[in-house]
């Protein structure tokens, strides 16, 4: 009787299944778009026609790019146990069962298993863990299924014992087919209706779906169903229809996840390339999707600093004051100081001397600190004991506020590790410090200097990681 009823339930739910699942294509022949992926004659469909998926795979893609279909057109294609997981859902005593009885069903009947777990970069690091070796010793082959990218969100082991497959947004040409099915189909779609769809709503619908083919199901079965037919019976979805079902775009943006990562690194990049259009692209998205001002102002400061430098000292006072407006104002007139530093600093000349400090740093840390010189000590404490401070000079007690005297140890003295740039205001800097320097050298007889050359990105990266706590991602 119970099963009875389960069956009964699970009609009643497959057919108020909202449309996007319903229309969840079943076949290989049925699916529509990555080609690059599943096209004729590609690997993955051969292994999927002749059910041969012995690897592990990854599917790696945006939502609505047909990952979960994906993995259940396998399902029906493959006379291997099929199991489902959701990680948002399921924890290790779920794998736990699923696992016991992959091992019982290949012992028993030599079957093999297939386990899709949706989400899977919800797991933990230990939820991960505790399939790796199932994966490793063939118990279960891993279909995962994944928004964000699993090079950071899955373990490495894991993701080395896969193959990563990356879906793209499809093509409104596929979003097209996939609505027109919809709109056709008599079993599973509004083929038992009359609809007619104008060509401006259909392409109002691929627009905003943004190559999301649930994003534009939804937004057409809430258009044929909220519609109600004229006279003859036909369900007519004209573009204010279309405009109403889904008025704006949703911009795949997880505060958390890729997008944000990688929208944040092309914003900084089109800054520092000092592209002022592709800058305002960035930022309207990022805005857009719901980011949080402060995080790009922060952002906006640390690049002030570390690409405008002093080409442009008022680029850190420009992006600091955007800060401190708007905490002042808030949104939505806040956007404009954020705007206005953007513009600023894409415009602002360029120099990114201020990572000279690294070359110290990596001096430090590759021939450990050498003493103060006794003259630049502190002089309150042990002037009388010790000497300390004995034979400093004041500055500004010079002409010009300068003298030439001994400020680097001793063993150090004529390395050079700040090159200045020619740009803005930092080349009155270079011409300035040149003179210093060689009355410097004039002074002290210094005759052979070492000029630290610049570092490499990797480098200068490898050396932050020492200034922020571990497992930081920052944007570059």
């Amino acid at each position: 009787m119970t099963d009875l009823f389960d069956h009964a339930m699970q009609e009643r739910l497959a057919t108020e299944a909202p449309l996007a699942a319903r229309m969840r294509p079943r076949t290989l022949d049925e699916y529509v778009g990555q080609e690059e992926i599943v096209g004729e004659g590609r690997l993955l469909r051969r292994a999927i026609e002749a059910d041969r998926l012995f690897a592990s795979i990854i599917l790696w893609g945006p939502p609505g790019t047909g990952k979960t279909t994906l993995a259940m057109v396998i399902a029906n294609h493959t006379q291997s146990h099929f199991e489902t997981l959701s990680a948002v859902l399921a924890g290790k005593p779920d794998l736990r069962k699923v696992i016991d009885a992959a091992k019982e069903r290949r012992k028993l009947y030599n079957k093999r298993s297939l386990l899709f777990v949706d989400e899977v970069h919800r797991w933990n690091k230990a939820q991960q863990d505790a399939l790796l070796p199932h994966v490793e010793n063939g118990t279960l082959t891993l279909i995962g299924a994944t928004t964000e990218n699993p090079y950071f969100e899955v373990i490495g082991a894991l993701v080395s014992r896969s193959r990563v497959l990356q879906l793209r947004p499809l093509e409104d040409e596929d979003v097209r087919i996939i609505m027109q099915r919809a709109i056709e189909d008599k079993e599973r779609g509004f083929g038992q209706r009359k609809i007619e769809l104008d060509e401006d709503g259909m392409q109002h619908l691929l627009r905003v779906a943004g190559g999301d083919a649930r994003n534009a199901l939804n937004a057409l079965e809430l258009a044929v169903e909220s519609t109600p037919p004229d006279k003859k019976g036909v369900i007519h979805v004209t573009l204010d229809v279309a405009q109403e079902s889904i008025q704006r775009r949703a911009v795949l943006y997880d505060k958390d996840g890729d997008s944000h990562y990688d929208t944040i690194s092309a914003f900084i990049k089109s800054v520092r390339g000092s592209d002022p259009d592709a800058s305002l692209y960035w930022l309207a998205k990022m805005l857009y999707a719901g980011e949080d001002p402060r995080f790009i102002l922060r952002r906006l400061i640390i690049l002030a600093g570390e690409d405008i430098g002093l080409a442009d000292p008022l680029g850190l006072v420009v992006a600091s004051s955007a800060a401190q407006a708007f905490d002042y104002i808030g949104l939505p007139e806040g956007v404009f100081p954020i705007v206005h530093a953007t513009l600023y600093l894409a415009t602002a000349p360029k120099s990114n001397t201020a990572t000279s400090y690294f070359k110290a740093f990596q001096l430090i840390e590759d021939e450990g600190i050498t003493e103060v010189p006794d003259h630049l000590k502190d002089g309150n404490r042990d002037a009388k004991a010790l000497g300390h401070g004995k034979d400093y000079q004041y500055p500004h007690s010079h002409p010009d506020h300068f003298l030439p005297q001994q400020y680097l140890p001793k063993p150090l003295l004529g390395t050079y590790f700040y090159n200045p740039s020619t740009q803005g205001y930092e080349k009155q800097v270079s011409e300035q410090l040149e003179r210093w320097r060689a009355a410097q050298r004039k002074a002290l007889g210094i005759t052979e200097t070492d000029e630290i050359p610049d570092m490499s990105e990797e480098t200068i990266q490898a050396i932050k990681r020492h200034h922020k706590p571990t497992g930081s991602r920052a944007a570059r």
